[in-house]
């Protein structure tokens, strides 16, 4: 016994030092490690309050009941399960099988014998040491496909989230486009109803007359088509959230205010921010699974080593005589060599070789899509902010020369076609500026999707601390 542990005491030093091991992950970003791999830990509760900050009660309530209601985020979770349960099965292999038996048999083996009545049972036990780390580098693996299934979790999460965000945005904007319209079509068919009144009695050019009543017609079905517009959108809302429409238009009927307002400026988004990227670290786990699968893979061309055992206990009834059986073992010891497979086992060193250059690649070209979505985003967020100004100065000027030109109109010193040109140019602007209200949000839920999920604080805040 003491050899045998001598042995056992040598073959597990000869797997500590021979195991092969797959490559390292690459690390392209400049941080030296996963501090914080999700956004607010990657907790729900930090997740649902980044979008309070907006001062909206109804859209965090929206986010929540979409991210319940999806079924990304549901199969997500499935992955998670299948995940954890490849993880158990592939940490088992590091373990020893025990098995129990139970027998029980009744009959003469050569007559004139007495009947025999034997009853048995035992427990075999099996154990494949690990001798060069595969079983080991394919636990880890599955580990590491564990981390990047959470992590899919979340992404799916973040996904949902701004989607609902985005049709929640869209809708209110949709919906204040909708007043633009309504309250143009009021007014030109108010100056339709008066220009017939002057052309009636002389006043006014049938020409004119028939200008106005094009342009209530016109403005009247740019009001319908917006209003549908907005119904469509409010359709794809109750199909997103899963909310009674009933309930989400109660809901909607309270006034909005203008969440853009609360939107700061965001001049720069810190690098280390990227690793926060559910899909990033994802990636990233993957390209370590894919370097265990290749440590496994390379390990299985070595030799292998397992060991078997078994005890049972068990009687013998012949002739009214009982006698008891009991057996052990330990044993055998075996070591298997591959001498020769046809070039499976090298086929699939290489095939695991392709899939980890695969996931390293994939990896770098997430890393490069990420900064791009990022600086994207916050040049379309500080490039809105900055037309915000310009549109609103344009829109209060178009504003005052309509209500000018109303009342010179009112006076008989302006003609219906200067009134209509001013009209168009004021709905013009007010539509732009609505559109760019708009614009800054869906960028603002842009830079929030492409950094994995909000931040714990105003990224320029970061930026200031770190330097």
């Amino acid at each position: 016994m003491n050899r045998a542990a001598i042995a056992f005491a040598a073959l597990g030093l000869l797997a500590g030092c021979a195991a092969p091991r797959g490559p390292a992950a690459p690390a392209p970003l400049p941080v030296p490690q996963w501090h914080a791999p999700l956004p607010h830990d990657g907790t729900v509760a930090g997740m649902a309050a980044w979008w309070q900050q907006l001062g909206d009660p109804l859209l965090a309530e929206l986010v929540a009941a979409a991210q319940a209601a999806s079924p990304s985020v549901s199969a997500a979770q499935a992955r998670i399960g299948d995940a954890r349960a490849a993880r158990t099965a592939a940490g088992a292999a590091l373990l020893p099988t025990l098995d129990a038996s139970a027998a029980a048999a009744r009959g003469n083996s050569q007559p004139p014998a007495p009947l025999a009545t034997t009853v048995r049972a035992g427990v075999q036990a099996a154990w494949e040491i690990d001798l060069f780390g595969g079983n080991r580098q394919a636990a880890e693996a599955a580990q590491a496909r564990l981390d990047g299934a959470h992590a899919g979790w979340h992404e799916a999460r973040v996904a949902v989230a701004a989607e609902t965000a985005n049709a929640y945005l869209g809708l209110r904007s949709c919906e204040r486009q909708a007043l633009v319209a309504q309250r143009d079509a009021q007014s030109r068919q108010e100056t339709a109803r008066l220009a017939a009144l002057s052309a009636d009695a002389g006043f006014t050019a049938p020409a004119d007359a028939a200008l106005a009543r094009a342009g209530a017609a016109d403005a009247a079905r740019r009001a319908t088509q917006q209003r549908a517009q907005c119904e469509l959108d409010l359709k794809a809302l109750v199909a997103l959230s899963a909310m009674a429409e009933p309930l989400l238009r109660e809901r909607l009927a309270v006034p909005w205010g203008e969440p853009a307002a609360a939107i700061p400026a965001v001049p720069a988004v810190p690098a280390a921010l990227l690793t926060q990227r559910p899909d990033l670290y994802r990636a990233e786990r993957e390209v370590a699974a894919a370097g265990a699968d290749l440590g496994s893979a390379q390990a299985q061309r070595l030799p292998r080593l397992t060991l078997a055992g078994s005890v049972a206990a068990g009687t013998a009834r012949t002739g009214g005589v009982s006698t008891d059986l009991q057996t052990w073992s330990i044993g055998p010891l075996a070591l298997s060599l591959p001498l020769f497979d046809g070039g499976r086992r090298a086929a699939n060193v290489d095939a695991a070789q392709a899939r980890y250059a695969d996931a390293a690649s994939q990896y770098a070209a997430r890393v490069r899509q990420a900064v791009r979505e990022v600086e994207q985003a916050l040049v379309q967020l500080e490039s809105a902010r900055e037309r915000q100004q310009d549109a609103r100065s344009a829109f209060d000027g178009y504003a005052a020369s309509l209500a000018a030109t109303q009342a010179r109109y009112s006076g008989g010193l302006a003609s219906l076609p200067e009134l209509e040109e001013s009209r168009r140019l004021a709905l013009a602007a007010e539509t732009a500026l609505v559109a760019l209200q708009q614009e800054r949000l869906a960028a603002w839920v842009a830079l929030y999707r492409a950094v994995g999920g909000g931040w714990s604080a105003p990224p320029a805040t970061q930026a200031a601390a770190g330097s």
